[in-house]
């Protein structure tokens, strides 16, 4: 089967431009001489674009993201009268690229694309559909990797509030065991004080629980050694259903809260900032 010839670019979105942050909402297709054109956009599940930009409206984005939808769908049609719908017997090739060019040219603006790229492909709509789960949907992400997100964004709350010094990357244990932690504050060589975002929010409630297991097993090592700090704080960030993946979540939080360790949501940072101060007892 030939395949056909595709232009596409990632749509980000960069609510503050001041910092250069963005992320990936959508992507544009278009393939000028197989007359097609398609986009995908991130419009529900956006809660990690909230959580990431904390300071943002959550209706800033959606607001957005309705906008721009309503200007391709706009895009769609004009391409259709030179020649993307199949009645006309002439295609304007030419007319469709300098399109594409200009809707994704570089703006100082909320939404921005990347530079174009191009692929090859036996089908457009399954391929849009594949570079969406990568780039948006992020379907190779693991939950290390979500954790990361977690952790970059409790370094920013902490940075904030002028505690980023206080709290560095640690391992914590004995000659035989040990175990990484990101935020941990020391006093005199030994452990204090310990935050660690835990991301309870994967697919499946069993992955939940094996996640959670293992951290619970962490808790119990550590503290059997006498190695673990009285102060331990785990800011969870879970499912938002009340199905078995709720159940799960509320299941791991009360393991790890029966190792003697602090549990909060993670969006909760007003509590996680007063237990970095030892304002709160948990």
């Amino acid at each position: 089967m030939k395949k056909t010839a595709c232009q596409y670019a990632i749509v980000r979105f960069t609510p503050f431009i001041e910092t250069g942050e963005f992320a990936n909402v959508g992507i544009i297709m278009m393939a000028p001489n197989a007359r097609y054109f398609g986009f995908k956009l991130l419009t529900k599940r956006h809660g990690r674009i909230t959580k990431f930009f904390e300071e943002m409206d959550a209706k800033v984005f959606r607001s957005t993201m309705y906008a721009l939808k309503e200007e391709l769908e706009r895009v769609h049609v004009v391409l259709k009268s030179h020649g993307f719908d199949r009645r006309y017997k002439t295609n304007d090739v030419e007319f469709a690229k300098g399109l594409f060019a200009e809707v994704v040219r570089p703006r100082e603006t909320i939404l921005r694309f990347s530079e174009p790229r191009a692929v090859l492909t036996d089908d457009p709509k399954e391929t849009l559909k594949e570079l969406f789960a990568y780039y948006v949907e992020r379907d190779f992400v693991t939950k290390e990797y979500r954790e990361t997100v977690l952790e970059k964004g409790m370094r920013r709350l902490l940075l904030k509030e002028q505690l980023g010094e206080r709290f560095t990357r640690e391992r914590i244990g004995d000659d035989e065991y040990k175990v990484l932690f990101p935020f941990v504050e020391m006093h005199e060589k030994v452990p204090a004080r310990i935050i660690k975002p835990l991301n309870l929010g994967q697919d499946d409630s069993s992955k939940i629980i094996e996640h959670g297991g293992k951290w619970e097993f962490r808790m119990r090592e550590l503290r059997k050694r006498h190695m673990l700090p009285d102060k331990v704080l785990f800011a969870v960030d879970g499912p938002g259903d009340e199905g078995r993946r709720g159940s799960a979540y509320r299941e791991v939080v009360d393991m790890l809260t029966d190792t003697g360790v602090a549990v909060l949501p993670y969006e909760n940072q007003e509590q996680i900032l007063d237990f970095a101060l030892d304002r709160l007892s948990l």
